[in-house]
């Protein structure tokens, strides 16, 4: 049967009594809420090929090396009934096509088809939100944007839509008009998670921390129902906020509250949990144990390859637990740069390699290694994917790096790069302590305002 879903797009339905569990799915993909997983419940029931496809979409979410061999049931029963154009329209073989392609690896077509789809249909705001999955995974921000700009006209009225555009203008370093869409999306819904991230990044690089902590918290009793990478990000912005402002235990308090433990088991938790525990040290904020609970559930992770950026942060935090699995995982993605998919293989190689070795250095206190490995992977670092908040963590341990080597030149680089920070972020405390340290060494104390002043 032919209806349509809540944004009112064409749906071909093999039973009526899924419409609304793909609403679920529709509605909560795009507001990042934990009811997209409803769907699942009907996936080997209704046969229906969109359906399957959904399902498939779910499954690969896991970023798990288990998450295609999952999806692959779904996907091949959504193939074979797409092949029929009374259980297909043209929108939902298009979308297959792109899952499709997603599972193969091949990244690049996957975005072709959802920069198609956004143009024949625009409010399949489903496949706008998982190409910009993709174009953010392979360092492709104007990506972001020109999604986001071709579906505006027509779902102008959906506040996710906004929020997409937000982030995307984010991304391209176009803060005004990012804070403006954020802004136009929490008018519509408050209750607007992707939209609040949007606003966050745009706070933290204008070094807006104390409106943009305030922000954060003010928002914050609105965090619920979402799925756990949404929850334990925002959470993950709001402790950055905090590190920055020198309020350590409050940051301690919102990582062993809200970071870690929500579903520890996942990729985006686990990464969030590594990359604020890195942050914490490089900040000078003793973590004890903590990397030892992470590092637990990372040794499954040696075979995955699914991200460059995920491999890298389950490296360090296996390497800062003192784990042994540390070198398999980086002879491991060593091995698999060489044949990666041809979309990304440029980003496993010339990229992923140097960094997972500058990154395992710092953990075990070569710095010389670190600085030469890291500054390899640094001036390209945007094509493993994340966002600049993200990449930041390794532009952080290669600053820490020149600092602990501490010759005068790494002194002197270190400097350059501090003051440009701090200039940009008076607020900071954290950079301000760096800085202060760094000028001590090079003899120019009486040159910096100090942390206390």
């Amino acid at each position: 049967m032919l209806t349509t879903d809540s944004l009112g797009n064409p749906l071909t339905l093999d039973d009526e009594a899924s419409r609304a569990l793909v609403d679920d799915f529709v509605m909560g993909f795009i507001s990042t809420e934990g009811r997209a997983a409803n769907l699942l419940a009907t996936a080997d029931t209704d046969l229906s090929p969109i359906v399957q496809a959904y399902a498939a979409t779910l499954h690969l979410f896991a970023e798990s090396r288990d998450a295609v061999a999952n999806a692959t049931p779904y996907l091949d029963r959504a193939k074979a009934g797409a092949t029929d154009n009374a259980r297909a329209t043209s929108r939902e073989r298009r979308y297959i096509a792109a899952v499709e392609a997603w599972a193969a690896g091949d990244t690049a077509r996957a975005i072709a088809l959802h920069t198609e789809q956004a143009r024949e249909h625009p409010r399949d705001l489903v496949s706008l939100k998982l190409g910009q999955y993709h174009c953010f995974n392979t360092g492709d921000c104007p990506g972001m944007l020109r999604l986001a700009l071709a579906a505006l006209p027509a779902a102008a009225d959906i506040p996710y839509m906004h929020g997409m555009a937000a982030f995307g203008y984010e991304q391209c370093h176009l803060m005004r008009k990012a804070e403006a869409s954020a802004r136009r999306a929490i008018a519509m819904c408050r209750k607007e998670p992707w939209a609040h991230h949007a606003l966050g990044h745009v706070m933290l690089t204008e070094g807006r921390l104390t409106e943009g902590l305030a922000f954060m918290q003010d928002v914050s009793d609105t965090w619920t129902g979402l799925n756990s990478f949404m929850v334990t990000h925002n959470w993950w912005h709001v402790a950055l906020f905090l590190i920055d402002l020198g309020r350590d235990a409050e940051a301690l308090d919102i990582y062993d509250r809200q970071v870690w433990g929500v579903a520890k088991d996942y990729s985006q938790d686990q990464i969030g949990a590594v990359s604020l525990l890195a942050r914490f040290e490089l900040a000078g904020i003793d973590v004890g144990h903590r990397w030892n609970d992470v590092a637990g559930y990372l040794p499954r992770r040696l075979d995955d390859h699914v991200l460059p950026f995920l491999d890298l942060q389950y490296l360090y935090g296996l390497a800062r637990a003192d784990r042994p699995e540390a070198d398999t995982l980086l002879r491991n993605i060593e091995a698999f740069a060489p044949h990666a998919p041809a979309s990304t293989r440029s980003a496993w190689q010339r990229v992923c390699v140097p960094a997972a070795m500058g990154l395992m250095a710092h953990a075990r206190g070569d710095f010389v290694t670190t600085i030469e490995a890291l500054g390899q992977a640094l001036p390209r670092l945007v094509e493993i994917g994340g966002s600049h908040a993200q990449r930041d963590l390794f532009e952080q341990v290669y600053l820490d790096a020149l600092v602990c080597c501490g010759t005068e030149a790494t002194l002197t680089g270190a400097q350059g790069v501090l003051q440009q920070q701090l200039n940009g972020q008076p607020e900071s405390l954290r950079l301000r302590r760096q800085t202060a340290a760094v000028y001590v060494r090079l003899g120019l104390d009486t040159m910096v305002t100090t942390p206390d002043s």
